[in-house]
């Protein structure tokens, strides 16, 4: 199998690669993520990840580079990851009782074929009405700060959802199913090695 670069240090992302069975190796890009501001948050997401995995793939002349980029989106407001208690508090505030979409861009690069693939997956998320109490306690365990919207479904964030419509790894940081197609495209099916 072609060897794999995952273009991200989010451990999310890392586990869900070992999940599926993947081995990677783990480069992160290092680029500017407030260049994008004026375009629509659907063609933001996919324009950075096709960033990063440019930026990772610059130079190089074999290997897959997988790179992608989560927001959330309420009202058409991107939210990113809270910086301060304050932060997560208005985020969760302003997503309690409310849907909102996630939105991952995806970008998979062949360096060796020079063939460039970049989509992005949409998954509707209604959380259900939070309570002060709850937006606190929840604040107060730590978890809301390295994600996108202040919550983490795969952890104690589950406990603030409703319903979701759609992929929930895309919710997660990386859509699998949508990354499986890319892969296969580029030659890695990852069902019939």
């Amino acid at each position: 199998m072609k060897s794999i670069i995952l273009a991200s240090q989010s451990p999310r992302r890392q586990e869900l690669l070992k999940q599926v069975g993947l081995e990677f190796e783990v480069i992160p890009a290092d680029i500017d993520e407030n260049l994008l501001q004026s375009v629509s948050p659907i063609e933001m997401v996919q324009q950075l990840a096709c960033q990063k995995a440019k930026f990772v793939a610059n130079g190089k002349q074999k290997g897959i580079i997988i790179a992608a980029d989560t927001i959330v989106v309420v009202d058409d407001r991107v939210m990113g990851k809270p910086n301060t208690k304050d932060d997560a508090y208005q985020m969760l505030s302003s997503l309690s009782g409310r849907v909102h979409q996630v939105m991952t861009g995806l970008c998979v690069i062949n360096a060796e074929a020079g063939k460039t693939e970049c989509g992005v997956e949409q998954t509707e998320v209604t959380f259900r009405t939070l309570s002060e109490s709850e937006i606190v306690a929840y604040i107060a365990s730590g978890e809301p700060f390295d994600k996108a919207g202040g919550y983490g479904v795969q952890g104690l964030g589950a406990l603030l959802v409703e319903k979701i419509n759609g992929c929930y790894f895309n919710v997660v940081g990386l859509p699998l199913s949508k990354l499986f197609q890319m892969l296969k495209n580029q030659g890695i099916d990852l069902l019939g090695r």
